[in-house]
């Protein structure tokens, strides 16, 4: 009787209605990757790094023109890959350490969001992330902050607290001016607030934009705070 090898758990999904390729890939990049040895392998006939198959994926779904990359274990929507590769990407790789996780969530969602074309949320979402990034900063460098502050105070703490000092001190003012006038902003006029008799019309180059500036600021906030703790015990 031939040896059986060690068998891969079952995916079952917990979400109905989730795509079958983002559940599928998100099998092979969680599960296959976690038991990747020979023996399981050769037993279940996988000859493709997980690496291999999502990078396959992603290059049919540009060769294709397909608006769409796996990424972090969801199929995101790409509206263009010089965007999703030098400010969505980066983003997602800073977030992907574990002390982020709550801002990394966040940030996921406001893409699931997007993808299905509530642009509401997506920019609920972006902004939730963008001041989890900075509160998550906070309390790592044990800044003074409110559970319930909003994006304008919480720049103005990692801004007094000199997070972007130094050689950046003549231009803290115009950068305050922008964090507060991008993604902030538009979260609250458009897709914070209850919509009360009327419905709130967020177009999708709104909500695109709201993504992308969160990513922009929230890979600023994040390197920024490493070089501040670069060395450090």
């Amino acid at each position: 009787m031939p040896r059986q090898g060690p068998r891969l758990p079952s995916y079952t999904p917990l979400i109905s209605g989730e795509p079958l390729i983002e559940l599928t890939f998100r099998a092979i990049d969680r599960i296959v990757r976690k038991y990747w040895d020979y023996n399981v392998r050769r037993d279940a006939a996988i000859d493709e790094h997980p690496d291999d198959a999502i990078a396959e994926l992603n290059h049919r779904f540009l060769e294709h023109g397909i608006g769409y990359q796996y990424d972090s274990g969801h199929i995101i929507k790409v509206d263009s890959t010089f965007t999703h590769a030098t400010i969505v990407k980066p983003a997602l790789i800073l977030l992907a350490d574990p002390t982020f996780a709550n801002a990394q969530q966040e940030y996921l969602q406001a893409h699931e969001a997007y993808r299905h074309g509530d642009y509401p949320k997506c920019l609920v979402e972006a902004l939730k992330a963008f001041e989890s990034t900075m509160k998550i900063i906070c309390g790592e460098n044990g800044w003074a902050y409110n559970q319930n502050d909003t994006a304008s105070k919480l720049i103005g703490v990692v801004i007094s607290s000199g997070l972007l000092s130094g050689s950046l001190q003549s231009q803290l003012t115009a950068l305050r001016s922008l964090l507060e006038s991008g993604t902030p902003t538009v979260r609250n006029k458009l897709g914070g607030h209850g919509q009360g008799s009327t419905v709130v019309n967020v177009p999708d180059y709104i909500a695109a934009y709201a993504l992308h500036t969160a990513a922009a600021n929230i890979v600023l906030l994040v390197s920024a705070h490493q070089a501040h703790n670069a060395g450090r015990p």
